[in-house]
Formats: structure tokens, C-alpha cells, sequence
């Protein structure tokens, strides 16, 4: 006899790209559940490079193979920028818009599956808020990310990200005061605040506050919160606020910085806002209000024009920053850019010198590791094996740690493989 009260097989959510669209799939996760959305896949897309647009249409496809049956909606970067695109693809279902993809109501099932219209997606460049959205944590209950700001204004000339986020916006203070207290409420060790363009926090708000004054609110107003960590921002608007705050050992000792390049020419070309020399004052002076803090940075091969000097700038600029974590993008062309359309490097030459920049990345992070041998420090456990140090150091635990993740422990550390450091309970 055949149960027909098998339940429905759930949702799955296939994330791409950066940490905020990992945040994201978390939201819609917490809204198809809640709607009772039921057996279908949902790919969060990535619009950065040509080459994710790529492996988007590549895992809709493998996601369509495996699961013939299974309702496809794509949402992300990618859908909103070229949603016809994504609509021609006949393993699509729906394809959902940015904005609406964090509304509940886009996930209920009549909404999301009823009628015939294949796109919906709206003008990204006229939505003026972002709204504040609460989950209980990712990653188990290690640390838990508030999506702080979306949006950005600045237009580098090889980004399309503005035209998949529109433009800058924030969520008040008060209400990631309050999802922080909530999350701390609920046993959260770490938080971490993410947006798209993070230091352009408040620039929509009232008084214009930087995020220097929201790091010191949070820090102030949620005293049970062990360790407040700040994701990737842009270096040349790190304000006075936000270097005091940098004092206060509850903040991270790692800053990730979107520098992109070390030549002043190419940062020109590229349109960005800061120069090589004040990238390195910067670093300079992160160290000297933190001395144990760790830098990371994006970095991009291949840029239009690069040359070899100009390449070596960017060699240079691992050691002149004391750089520990490396990002580096192959430089690919993003039609609608207007670096799409300056005069490109073949791809051969792209390839090694993002191939040279990654080998100085692992030789700084080996270096950077040889620092912890030998030191006790406090891990946060991510998994039984397996946790971070507050610089963003990874640690493999000789023996696994037998109580519960999201929570830190004393450790001396061993050694390292060059990636990741070794360590035993303390």
C-alpha cells in the first residue's frame, strides 16, 4: 500500500558568490519555510565576473538534471541584472528580483508558482530601504551575520554589482541594535555585520552617522555581545569613529580591505578612490591602534592596461600592508562596464600574474601563521575539528573538541600546514 502522507521533500537553496547572498539564502530559507514552500530549488545567483554567470547557468542546469520535477527559481545578482536571460533557459521557473527575493510574500507558493509571468523583477535603482531581517545564525551557532546596508553608489569601472544592488542604503541603528540583542539572547558569540558597501553605512540616514558610530553603539548597548566582527570594506572610508573603536578587544582584530590594485594609474583607471600610498598609511595605521590585527584584501590580475610594473605595484603591496589574506580576481570582462571596453590583457598573461599574486598571498598567510606557533589563544569552535581565532586565523584541532560548537576555548597551537594552523585544547 502506498502512504500518501509522505511529506513533501523540502526546499533546497544553492547559494553562489559573497557572504552577504550566503546571509540571503538564509533569509529566504526562514520565509519559504514559514510559507510552506515545498520541494524546490532555488539558485541564489552571483554576478560579479563573466565567469559566475557562467557557473550560475551551469548550476541551474545540474540542479534542473538532478531534480526534473522540482519548481527552478533563480534569483541573485545575476537574475536581476539579465532577467530575460535567465527566463529563456527552459529549466527555469521564476525568476525573482533582488528586492522581492526578501520579501515573505514573493515565497508563498500560490504567489511564487501561480499564473504564467516567468520574471518578476523590479527597478533596483528605486528602492530607497533596506529592511532589517533577523536569523537565528549560520554556520551552527558559531557567529551569526546583519545584513547592515545594501546598495552601492560608487561605480568602479569593472563592477556591475550596483546595477544588481541599486543604490546605497541602511538599516537604522536601532533596530541592529535590537537583532543583535536577540542573537546574543539566543547563546550567539560572534556577529557579523555585512552589506554591500559596509563603510557607506548611514550616508542615507539621518545626520549621516558613519559606521564608526554604529560599531560604538553596538559595542556600548549590547555588553553581552563577546565579539563584533566587520566584513570586507572600502578603505578609504574607514572614519575617526571606527579606528576608536578598533581599541575595544570585543572588536575583531581583522579588517578585510577592498583595495583591488597597488598602481595609482590602474586605481585611476578603475575609478577607485584611494591611492596606493594612502592603502598603505592605512595599514600602517590599523597597526598601530591594534598591533595584533590581521589584514586581509581583494586584488585584481589583469586589469585592462596592467603592466608589468604596474602588476609588481601590486606584488609589492602584500608586504608593504602586511597583508595575511589574499582575495585575488582574475580580471574578466563585464559587459555594460566600461572597462569591458578598454583595451584588454590576453588571458594567458591574466592567469600567471593572478597565478604569482596568489603564491605571494600564500607565502604572506604562511608567515602570518608562523606568528600563532607556540601561543595559546582562544578559538571559536565552527564544527568539532575546526574553528577560528578572532584574527580569522583557521585552526584544526589535533583531537575534536566534544562540547558544543559556537563557543570559545583556550587552545595552544602546534603548528601549521601553511593554510591552516594546528592546536590542541588547552
Amino acid at each position: 500500500m502506498v502512504d500518501t502522507h509522505l511529506p513533501s521533500p523540502p526546499t533546497e537553496i544553492i547559494t553562489l558568490g559573497c557572504r552577504l547572498n550566503t546571509y540571503e539564502s538564509a533569509v529566504i530559507r526562514d520565509h519559504a519555510d514559514a510559507a510552506g514552500l515545498s520541494g524546490a530549488i532555488i539558485v541564489n545567483t552571483c554576478a560579479v565576473t563573466t565567469e559566475a554567470v557562467r557557473q550560475a547557468r551551469q548550476t541551474i542546469r545540474r540542479a534542473a538534471k538532478a531534480h526534473p520535477e522540482a519548481p527552478l527559481i533563480v534569483t541573485g545578482c545575476a537574475a536581476q541584472i539579465d532577467p530575460n536571460m535567465f527566463a529563456a533557459m527552459p529549466e527555469v521557473t521564476r525568476v525573482i528580483g533582488n528586492d522581492d527575493k526578501m520579501q515573505a510574500q514573493s515565497w508563498i507558493p500560490n504567489t511564487l508558482l501561480g499564473g504564467t509571468e516567468k520574471v518578476r523583477v523590479n527597478d533596483i535603482m528605486t528602492v530607497e530601504k533596506t529592511a532589517a531581517h533577523l536569523i537565528d545564525g549560520m554556520e551552527g551557532r558559531a557567529r551569526a551575520y546583519i545584513q547592515v546596508q545594501n546598495g552601492c553608489d560608487p561605480r568602479c569601472s569593472f563592477c556591475i554589482i550596483p546595477y544588481g544592488r541599486g543604490n546605497a542604503r541602511s538599516v537604522p541603528a536601532g533596530e541592529i541594535v535590537q537583532m543583535i540583542q536577540r542573537l546574543v539572547d539566543t547563546g550567539h558569540h560572534e556577529v557579523v555585520l555585512t552589506g554591500v558597501d559596509l563603510t557607506s553605512w548611514g550616508s542615507d540616514l539621518p545626520g549621516q552617522p558613519p559606521l564608526g558610530n554604529l560599531v560604538q553603539r553596538i559595542l556600548k548597548l549590547v555588553p553581552g555581545l563577546a565579539q563584533l566582527r566587520i566584513s570586507s570594506i572600502d578603505a578609504i572610508e574607514i572614519d575617526d569613529a571606527l579606528f576608536e573603536a578598533m581599541s575595544d578587544p570585543r572588536l575583531a582584530p581583522y579588517m578585510h580591505l577592498s583595495l583591488q590594485h597597488g598602481d595609482n594609474l590602474i586605481l585611476k583607471r578603475m575609478k577607485r578612490r584611494h591611492s596606493r600610498e594612502q592603502a598603505v598609511e592605512l595599514a600602517a595605521r590599523l597597526r598601530a591602534v591594534r598591533p595584533n590585527i590581521a589584514l586581509g584584501a581583494d586584488i585584481i590580475s589583469g586589469f585592462p592596461t596592467e603592466s608589468e610594473s604596474a602588476f609588481a605595484n601590486s606584488l609589492d603591496l602584500v608586504s608593504d600592508c602586511q597583508l595575511a589574506f589574499l582575495h585575488v580576481f582574475p580580471y574578466s570582462p563585464r559587459p555594460g562596464t566600461p572597462a569591458a571596453r578598454m583595451p584588454q590583457l590576453p588571458r594567458d598573461v591574466i592567469k600567471t600574474r593572478a597565478a604569482r599574486l596568489r603564491a605571494a598571498g600564500e607565502a604572506a598567510l604562511s608567515r602570518h601563521l608562523d606568528r600563532h606557533v607556540g601561543t595559546e589563544a582562544m578559538m571559536l569552535v565552527e564544527q568539532a575539528s575546526t574553528g577560528r581565532l578572532p584574527d580569522f586565523s583557521p585552526v584544526r584541532l589535533v583531537t575534536p573538541f566534544s562540547g558544543d560548537t559556537g563557543r570559545p576555548i583556550p587552545i595552544r597551537i602546534t603548528g601549521h600546514d601553511g593554510k591552516t594552523l594546528s592546536g590542541t585544547h588547552a
